[in-house]
């Protein structure tokens, strides 16, 4: 098995085990899995299939999204609901509230998700999500009044945003460093995914006679959630839940099943170790920070789940908070929403027909999901900062392009048709420049640099919605995109090829010696138990 070592800056032979304190990339220091990228999807093809079928979670995410652009403008949809067509009063309120429940039942599932996955399990957590949207799906086909598809979508909200924290949480904790980004990458893959795909199920539907051309659609949703409730029961569980809950020697054989290497590996005993060590310390801190909550009570353990969110603005963690957030922030701010909100505003000043303007929208979709798809090979060779950077600049670039022929022409698009498809063409650049970028880092980031004690809440993703039209909005975006290439430069570090384990030194949140000699000890602890017996917190 090798000789054991603790050194805050050795890198260890590759037939040696050790707990190494630094924030170096893990092919510059010891053996991997495999090659980086998706070159080394292979070599861990049996975790790749996990997380691809984990990334299901993002195809309902999508597609719940992508279903209500073409159900709100059926005519067979508005003869049912006919509160939401454009010639009832109040059709703009009652519309914005029927797309507003599915973001508010997101907000409460995901805020929930964080303590419902480290109480059952990740695995387990997503069968109750599974459970919910289903329940949502159903209600939603079987509406027969507007409240009622209103009470649906706050259900199957809940459902989603259970979803959307959980899926890829699962994926960076099961991910080897080498591949853990390109696996993160189909979390947003499968949202873009479902987009499209709901789109043209919609695109197709509508010619259909009677209240199954929106019915079936919302119908058609429950398959990928059932195969992804009664499938995931059959993946293993994460290692590092186990290793939390004490079954260490269970987590050992669940690492080797997800490596399809023997638990003697030398790679695998290594991230046993690692992730054993974390666990240690951060429990430590814990009892640290709140030692009148270890009595394990049940009042206790709701007090600690409370003041745990409170430890995410705290010295020690507030860096990633604010790098969280704001990936978060720059996300919906870069103007994603707006633009595809405007796009059908501008096809239609183009004097393109109503058919013509849904084939452009899906075709807008498609546009970002090729730039997604890129995400796949890059995210792993070049590292997330540099494509972060890269896309800024892109999508500045296409905002302040199209806000100058918004601004020149928009009044009179008809004689100005090539100027008007110079506009589509910066859109779908935008589009792929925001798929190859921002589409899929914020959600890869925010799974990967929260401690182990908080990874759950720190995916909490409750994303602020900006709609407007007009090159104003080209222009205020564009500020953005140009925040956000600073912001990125100066707060966002290099996560590619990290361990989740080592990023208290990638951010470097406890750099002082009490802190870096308690690692030392517990690393020396854990080397010293060879059994794989429960770590617990120590004096």
């Amino acid at each position: 098995m090798g000789r054991f070592a603790v050194d805050t800056n050795y890198a260890p032979p590759v037939d040696e085990i050790a707990v190494v304190h630094n924030d170096r990339a893990v092919w510059e220091q010891r053996e991997t899995y495999g090659p980086a990228g998706l070159k080394g999807l292979w070599a861990s093809r049996y975790v790749a299939l996990c997380a691809l079928f984990s990334a299901l979670g993002g195809l309902l995410f999508g597609y719940d999204q992508g279903v209500v652009s073409v159900i709100l403008v059926m005519p067979q949809f508005l003869d049912r609901f006919t509160q939401v067509s454009a010639t009832a009063s109040g059709a703009g309120f009652y519309k914005g509230l029927l797309t507003a429940m599915i973001e508010l039942g997101a907000f409460i599932g995901a805020l929930n998700q964080g303590w419902i996955a480290d109480k059952i399990s990740r695995k387990y957590s997503i069968v109750v999500a599974v459970i919910i949207f289903t329940v949502g799906s159903v209600l939603q086909t079987a509406a027969v009044d507007y409240d009622m598809l209103v009470v649906a979508r706050l259900i199957g909200g809940i459902g989603i945003g259970m979803l959307s924290m959980v899926a890829p949480l699962y994926i960076a904790e099961v991910s080897p460093p080498e591949i853990r980004g390109t696996l993160l990458v189909l979390e947003e893959f499968a949202i873009v995914t479902g987009i499209v795909v709901a789109f043209w199920i919609t695109y197709g539907t509508k010619g259909m006679a009677g209240e199954w051309a929106w019915r079936l659609p919302f119908l058609l949703q429950m398959v990928p959630g059932l195969i992804l409730g009664v499938g995931i029961l059959f993946l293993p569980f994460s290692p590092r839940w186990l290793v939390s809950k004490g079954r260490d020697q269970e987590a050992l054989t669940t690492l080797g099943q997800f490596r399809q290497l023997p638990t003697s590996d030398t790679r695998v005993q290594q991230e046993w170790y690692d992730i054993r060590a974390e666990v240690a310390f951060q429990k430590e801190m814990s009892a640290e920070r709140h030692p009148h909550l270890q009595d394990r009570s049940k009042a206790s353990r709701i007090k600690l789940e409370v003041v745990s969110w409170t430890d995410c603005f705290k010295r020690g963690c507030w860096r990633r908070t604010h790098v969280g957030v704001g990936l978060m922030f720059f996300q919906q701010f870069v103007g994603i929403n707006a633009l595809i909100y405007y796009s059908p505003t501008l096809f239609q000043t183009m004097g393109l027909d109503y058919d013509m303007q849904l084939i452009m929208s899906g075709v807008l979709n498609i546009t970002q999901l090729v730039g997604v798809s890129t995400s796949l090979w890059t995210l792993d060779r070049f590292g997330r900062r540099p494509l972060l950077l890269w896309g800024s600049l892109g999508m500045f670039l296409s905002h302040l392009i199209i806000a100058i022929l918004v601004g020149k022409f928009s009044k009179d698009w008809p004689s100005h048709r090539p100027e008007g498809w110079t506009s589509v063409a910066f859109l779908l650049f935008y589009m792929i420049s925001f798929g190859a970028s921002w589409g899929p880092v914020p959600w890869a980031l925010p799974s990967e640099i929260f401690p182990s004690s908080l990874r759950a809440k720190g995916g909490l993703i409750t994303p602020p919605l900006v709609e407007n039209t007009g090159y104003g909005a080209y222009v205020f975006f564009a500020v953005f995109c140009l925040l956000s290439l600073v912001w990125t430069f100066f707060f966002v570090p290099e996560t590619t090829g990290r361990t989740l384990e080592q990023m208290d030194h990638v951010f470097k949140d406890r750099s002082n010696q009490q802190e870096v000699a308690r690692r030392q000890r517990i690393g020396a602890a854990i080397m010293s138990d060879k059994t794989g017996g429960p770590t617990t917190a120590g004096a």
